[in-house]
């Protein structure tokens, strides 16, 4: 097993947005379940680190905003819906509770103009790469981002552009 599938790989948002995308689909159901790919490692989670640049705020729904790094910008859409979503009907109502509340932080620390270091999983919509976001930290020292970078360059060298093992 690839250590870095499950784990959040740490790119700039050019190699986020030049992931490669292989569908998959299911003759159990009816939707196509995207692969991403940077070389030959499987990318399902990610972590970057730019200025949010653009901010939508819809109550109760969604917040989308633009993260930019210098390389490009990445769509990140994080859920405020959780409360009203049949998805999460499986959970407990004080868990549910609690991620709600969790989205809602979240949501409140994203502002124009702020450093923030975004982790979540890599998804499509409408044929374009997004970060559904699972959590948000806002930085407040500027040399974060020059250290995102650089560990992004040592991570890409060292572990993401090396072949994958064979699994056997």
């Amino acid at each position: 097993m690839d250590p870095v599938k499950n784990s959040h790989a740490k790119l700039l948002a050019f190699d986020i947005l030049s992931l490669s995308q292989r569908n998959i689909s299911s003759p159990s159901s009816s939707s196509n379940t995207v692969i991403f790919y940077r070389k030959s490692r499987q990318i399902c989670r990610v972590e970057t680190l730019g200025v949010v640049v653009t901010r939508e705020f819809k109550a109760g729904k969604s917040l989308k905003f633009l993260i930019d790094d210098g390389t490009g910008c990445v769509s990140c859409i994080l859920w405020l819906n959780q409360l009203t979503s049949s998805h999460f009907s499986r959970k407990s109502p004080d868990d549910v509770r609690i991620l709600a509340e969790i989205a809602s932080n979240h949501s409140s620390r994203v502002q124009i103009g702020r450093l923030a270091r975004i982790r979540g999983r890599v998804t499509v919509y409408r044929g374009k790469i997004e970060i559904t976001v699972t959590d948000v930290v806002i930085e407040r020292d500027p040399n974060a981002e020059i250290l995102h970078w650089l560990d992004c360059v040592k991570l890409a060298r060292n572990c993401y552009d090396v072949v994958a093992p064979k699994v056997q």
